[in-house]
């Protein structure tokens, strides 16, 4: 016999929870419907971190163990209350997406395989201004967690010195991201100008532990600052968001008085509700007060003064002004022999 729908309540609105037993993930044998009681239970600092923006759906729908797919437009049969935005991809495609305007947008997608959320740096309501700096520690291969922490602390001295508060997250996997909630002021442009300063000069003071090398060949055994996570239309796995992990990690918020001792495999769905309940949304003191990027910025022009070029963007994106050739440095060793 078929598993009887679940009506969930939510933002005064009551979600329809199909298959409400299917195991999601194997690990501990959470389901479908364990999944919307987690994010039940993390609503608050869920929409204070992504409220009002869109997202793209990774959807699951046999669970963390089985296939996905990446879904940028939301379908054509949707409750007509669902709130969408249009968003654009680098090669100026459009679709209408879904904006995670309340914890019932939330639990519909869950509903229909959505394990956790990729989210856009800026609000539906206005597009064109990036208020989020992100800043990814990106674990090369032969990298450590304890040498992604050691990272983190590097950039935590570094927002420190120019005044700016940034906070940071687990991923739910290898890597640390800290955040910067910025006034909207700037475009995606500007965010991704100041995110490659701060990679570069996090380089400099630590060269044997972090690189700002856009090319793998170059980066060796070291922490890799990637800048391009904040390319206009970038989106980034969003806080308190679950991964597709059979031990469902949770990508959490905490505070760097946490850092040294925070061990990302251990923040699940299981666990993460109860942190919430004792100590609150450690990103409040940074979601309640936006920033200036201008600390930052100055970095970037301290860097252009100095000769520097623009970094390389991925290869989805047009040539930009001020880019170095988008070529490996191997290969762009070997062009001139191969031409002679």
């Amino acid at each position: 016999m078929a598993e009887a729908t679940v009506l969930v309540e939510a933002a005064g609105r009551e979600v329809p929870i199909t298959s409400p037993g299917k195991v999601f993930f194997p690990e501990r044998g959470e389901t479908k419907l364990d999944l919307v009681r987690y994010y039940q239970s993390v609503e608050g600092p869920l929409l204070a971190a992504m409220g009002g923006r869109p997202v793209l759906m990774q959807r699951f729908p046999n669970g963390a163990s089985g296939s996905s797919f990446f879904q940028k437009r939301v379908p054509e049969s949707r409750p007509d209350w669902l709130q969408t935005a249009i968003v654009s991809t680098p090669n100026g495609t459009t679709s209408r997406a879904l904006v995670a305007a309340d914890l019932a947008h939330i639990l519909w997608a869950v509903n229909m395989g959505c394990l956790g959320f990729h989210v856009w740096p800026s609000k539906a309501d206005d597009p064109e201004h990036a208020d989020e700096l992100r800043i990814d520690l990106d674990p090369t291969p032969g990298v450590d967690f304890p040498m992604v922490r050691e990272a983190a602390h590097e950039v935590r001295r570094l927002l420190d010195e120019v005044g700016v508060v940034g906070m940071p997250k687990t991923t739910g996997n290898r890597g640390i991201h800290v955040y910067a909630r910025l006034v909207p002021e700037w475009t995606s442009y500007d965010v991704r100008a100041a995110a490659v300063a701060v990679a570069r000069e996090l380089e400099r003071r630590r060269p044997e532990l972090i690189t700002a090398a856009w090319w793998k060949e170059e980066r060796g055994r070291r922490v890799f600052v990637d800048f391009n996570q904040n390319a206009p239309h970038k989106t980034v796995f969003g806080a308190w968001s679950v991964r597709a992990r059979p031990g469902a990690q949770v990508s959490t918020p905490f505070s760097w008085d946490e850092l040294d001792a925070i061990e990302p495999d251990q923040l699940t769905i299981a666990g993460v509700p109860a942190r919430v309940e004792e100590h609150g949304d450690p990103w409040a003191v940074m979601t309640t007060a936006p920033q200036s990027l201008e600390p930052l910025l100055e970095l970037h022009e301290r860097d252009r003064a100095a000769g520097l070029q623009d970094a390389p963007w991925p290869p989805v994106y047009p040539k930009m002004p001020g880019e170095p050739r988008r070529v490996a440095p191997s290969r762009a060793r070997k062009e001139p022999a191969d031409e002679a």
